[in-house]
């Protein structure tokens, strides 16, 4: 399966996800060029912070917007268990709880290496 469709399968909520990772990773990218020429200040940095906390709490709205999705299908079709129904819904929820946390992860590891170069200071 291609990226692109996994985020797809992902659902409205890999959006905001994909823009707070892109934010995210531009005031990074900004940092660390500020912090080579020697400009060694924390602007920036609370934001970035803000959005590793977000980005899991997005995933996790994910998952309950996938199980609502799986529960509603389920209504549909009149109470009776029809599992191909429900795999949207769950495949829906289990992407946006991974991608919200891979997400943080990728921008929580250079956060920290900067945020120590700001204490060093």
């Amino acid at each position: 399966m291609k990226l692109i469709e996994l985020f797809l399968k992902g659902g409205p909520v890999m959006w905001p996800i994909l823009a707070l990772s892109v934010i995210g990773l531009a005031i990074l990218a900004w940092r660390a060029l500020e912090f080579r020429a020697g400009r060694r200040d924390g602007r920036g940095l609370t934001v970035v912070s803000t959005i590793i906390t977000a980005e899991p709490m997005l995933g996790i709205l994910g998952t309950v917007t996938g199980i609502i999705r799986t529960f509603s299908s389920i209504g549909a079709a009149g109470g009776a268990a029809n599992p191909l129904a429900a795999t949207a819904g769950i495949g829906e929820a289990l992407i946006t709880t991974a991608g919200g946390l891979v997400a943080s992860l990728v921008l929580l590891f250079p956060y920290n290496l900067l945020a120590d170069k700001v204490e060093e200071k």
